[in-house]
């Protein structure tokens, strides 16, 4: 794979493991309409496309009841699931070895972008990062498309430099309708069937880290 000089990132499932703020946040979520759910694994679906459109998909919710159950999630996730997270091992490393070769390194993220900003400092990332492009409260951007086509005109990045990693088919398939080479990352919430068609494959962080250097 050619080397690249910008490089768009994922964040949940890519930079660190949001599972357990992410599913409890869903959980209460759901409980607000009386829905039990027996473990948190089973609510991994949710890591990764917008949550808005995951409850209607996941539970059948009407366009209404999708809306007051996504600010109940953010009741929860605001206060307490944002920090409910962890940074996989390896990554700071790697951020910090991408700068030295002077590269670009950018966050397109579906999560709003003040949770974002908030994860990424809180974790002692954000200053490796030129711009962190997410979504907005009010609705806007939850596409992975609209993010990165977002990110690349905020930094006026050419396509040909740049390259999308991610965890799920949503980055890969955003990655690749923007024009953009694709690595999916299998340490996330994607396997090899899921992120087929990405440029390349990194089974761990050292992986990526060669793919990219």
């Amino acid at each position: 794979m050619q080397k690249k000089t910008d490089i768009l990132f994922d964040l949940d499932g890519t930079l660190t493991d949001p599972m357990i703020g992410i599913t409890k946040s869903v959980r209460y979520a759901l409980g607000h309409f009386g829905i039990d759910v027996a473990t948190l694994e089973e609510l991994t679906p949710f890591i990764g496309p917008p949550l808005k459109g995951s409850f209607q998909n996941f539970y059948g919710f009407s366009e209404e009841d999708a809306e007051v159950a996504l600010q109940k999630y953010r009741e929860y996730f605001s206060k307490t699931g944002l920090f409910e997270n962890q940074v996989y091992e390896g990554i700071p490393s790697l951020l910090k070895a991408l700068k030295a070769h002077n590269m670009r390194l950018l966050v397109a993220t579906s999560k709003p972008t003040v949770y974002a900003t908030q994860i990424l400092e809180h974790f002692k990332l954000a200053e490796y990062f030129d711009f962190i492009g997410g979504s907005e409260l009010t609705g806007e951007r939850v596409e992975k498309k609209d993010v990165i086509e977002y990110v690349l005109k905020e930094k006026n990045i050419n396509r040909e430099n740049a390259v999308m990693v991610g965890d799920r088919c949503f980055d890969i398939d955003a990655g690749k309708e923007a024009g953009l080479t694709t690595i999916g990352v299998l340490y996330g919430y994607g396997n090899k069937e899921e992120l087929k068609d990405a440029t390349a494959l990194a089974e761990t962080v050292e992986d990526l880290k060669n793919l990219l250097i």
